[in-house]
Parts: C-alpha cells; structure tokens; sequence
C-alpha cells in the first residue's frame, strides 16, 4: 500500500458534528478531498446546506441533519437516522463546541450545564450510538476535537477546561474499551483556531497579542491546519495511534 492509499479516505463515511461551519466544516471539506462521504450534522440548516455544497462539488455524497447537541436526546436520534440510511458510519469527529469565557465566581451555572452537555456528553453519545457497527466490521475512528486548554490552565476558562478535559479522559477510556476491535479513538487538542468563535473571542490585540506572544510559533491555527489532522487520525496511517492527545498548539504546552 502507497501512501496516497493509507492517507486515502476513499470508500468510507465520516459523520461530523458541528459541520455548519468553522473546523467542522472544514473538516468536511478536506475528508471529501480524500475521499470520504459526509454525513454534516449541525443546528444552523444555512451552513449544512454550505457545507453540503463543497462536499459535493467534489465528487462526494453529503446527508445533512439538524440536531441541538446540548439535548439529550438530539444527537443519538441523528447518529441513529445517519446508520439507518447508509448502513454504518466508518469515521465519527465531534468537532462541536461552545465556549463562555469568565472568571470561575463569575460564570453562570446555566453555561457551565450548555458547555458540559455540548462538549463532553453528546460526543460520548454520539461515539456510544456508532461504535457498534464499526466493532462490527472491525474498522473505526473516533476523533475528538479537544482543546489545549483541557491540558494546562488558562484564565477564565474554568468550564470550558472541565470539558474539554472531561473530553480527553473519555477518549482514553473509550480508547481501552474498543482498540482490541480496531476502532481508534484519538482526539485533538488546538490552541485558539480562527474560526469565527477563535476570531471573537481572540481577535483583538489586546487579548490576542499575549496569548500569541507566549507560544513559540507565534501564532495561532488556521482551521485546515486541525482538518489535516485530523485526515491523519481518520487515515490507515494512524492504525497504531489510539488513545492520544494530539497537540496543534505551536508549541504552547511545551514551554
């Protein structure tokens, strides 16, 4: 096998949350490149119809389902409708995510709850509903889009922290559950993406500079940079890889 063949996607099927836009939709776009079929799951119908295009004019299916990922109930009737029509799901990323940024005495409980049900309990829904058919068919990939803040504390982000390391412990326990029936569970972990979110909540000077100034690259991530990735953890190249936190973050938790 080449290794156009082991980072190829073709013949399989992604489902992806949060692919109305941002590094999901981003996602989307760079799976189809390589072969894959979208299944595009999100709450915002304008994006999914979006992301739904680029998939398409490259050649590649696109499902699109509308779901609220802070519900309970949503996110497993959605995985459940995406088996039902194509049968299996050979890829799962859970690239959805909310963030309220506020001191820890400040934050409201109501946002830590949302941020809790978003980030931590529908991945592990929708990674509970698909696992199934991939360890029936001995191949499957779960990848998490994690956060660097999950890793090493940073100011404000008391919640958002709890989840996203919340996160990263399910994905090693799922990791010691399924890798003896060669499903891969790997997640990943940015610095500040600029996506719209990365862009409001980082954009300005004032905020941003600091935050750059103290990782060694000097910059923050680019939306591709966490899709490409991604491709990695999706691909036959990362059969051995179960089980890590891969660090997108220029360096940050190095220094």
């Amino acid at each position: 096998m080449g290794w156009q063949d082991r980072f190829s996607l073709k013949g399989r099927k992604a489902l992806i949350t949060g692919a109305s836009k941002g590094i999901g939709a981003e996602i989307a776009t760079v799976f189809a490149e390589a072969g894959a079929d979208i299944v595009a799951l999100g709450r915002d119908r304008n994006g999914l119809a979006s992301t739904a295009a680029a998939v398409r004019a490259l050649g590649r299916q696109c499902l699109t389902l509308l779901a609220e990922m802070a519900s309970p109930t949503e996110p497993v009737a959605a995985c459940e409708r995406a088996l039902a029509q194509w049968g299996t799901i050979d890829i799962l990323v859970n690239s959805a995510g909310i963030a309220s940024v506020a001191p820890a005495i400040d934050l409201p409980i109501e946002d830590w709850d949302r941020m809790m049900a978003v980030n931590l309990r529908a991945p592990f829904l929708t990674a509970r509903t698909l696992a199934p058919a991939m360890i029936a068919q001995r191949w499957g990939k779960v990848i998490n889009i994690s956060s660097q803040t999950g890793v090493v504390a940073l100011d404000d982000h008391a919640a958002y922290a709890a989840s996203k390391g919340g996160l990263n412990a399910l994905t090693k326990s799922l990791c010691a559950e399924w890798a003896r029936h060669n499903v891969q569970v790997n997640a990943i972990c940015p610095t500040v993406v600029m996506t719209p979110m990365g862009q409001q909540l980082w954009g300005s000077s004032a905020k941003g500079d600091p935050f750059r100034n103290a990782t060694p690259a000097r910059r923050f991530a680019e939306p591709v940079e966490v899709a490409d990735a991604a491709l990695y953890l999706a691909s036959d190249a990362s059969s051995m890889v179960n089980g890590a936190l891969l660090m997108v973050e220029g360096g940050f938790t190095s220094v």
